[in-house]
């Protein structure tokens, strides 16, 4: 007969547990994070262009406007000093929209009446939310239904016509300007290629 042999099995060794996956999310399944225009961005938009600024005795300096003596020089003048009087141009756009809202008060207190109803659904919405028929409204689909309600109002203000004339008043200033001043005149910096030598001129 056979003896009994016991063979005595002896297991050591650590056993991994498995990594839950309730505690941790997968790159490819985050939410994105919401691009906005920042208040620091527009403010250094706003500072670029005052720093920018060109003095008002060069902007407006009538010896430098002459008429210029080919179509090559003018679309190098063009091209210069829309470069140059940028935020001078600007500030003129700004002008004539200020001077328009002015010399039309019945357009201000359309803007100010939408101005104010979108302030007052702002506030409301941050106490609480606004719901019809069971449905949440959002911020956004309020204003856009105070934008589309003004829509009438702002026509009957006249504001068509004074979009278009603000804009042809602009493109006709800053164009005749830009075409007769003499950018060759300018003492510009070292680092900003002049005119003058460096344009060949067409016959």
């Amino acid at each position: 007969m056979l003896n009994d042999t016991k063979i005595d099995v002896e297991l050591s060794g650590e056993i991994d547990e498995p990594i839950k996956s309730g505690t941790t999310t997968s790159p490819s399944m985050s939410l994105p994070t919401p691009l906005s225009i920042s208040q620091p961005v527009v403010k250094e938009w706003f500072g670029k262009k005052k720093a920018n600024l060109r003095p008002f005795g060069t902007f407006f300096n009538t010896t430098n406007f002459q008429v210029p003596p080919s179509a090559g020089r003018l679309t190098k003048r063009l091209y210069k000093n829309i470069e140059y009087f940028q935020s001078n141009y600007v500030l003129v756009f700004v002008v004539l929209v200020v001077y328009c809202l002015i010399s039309s008060p019945l357009l201000l207190i359309v803007i100010a009446a939408a101005g104010g109803a979108s302030y007052i659904a702002s506030m409301k919405n941050s106490e609480r939310k606004l719901a019809i028929a069971g449905h949440e409204v959002s911020l956004a689909q309020q204003y856009g239904l105070i934008s589309v309600c003004s829509i009438p109002f702002f026509l009957w203000a006249g504001a068509g016509g004074i979009v278009f004339w603000v804009l042809g008043a602009s493109m006709f200033f800053i164009t005749a300007h830009a075409a007769f001043y003499n950018y060759d005149a300018l003492e510009v910096a070292e680092d900003q290629e002049q005119l003058v030598g460096a344009i060949v001129e067409e016959v």
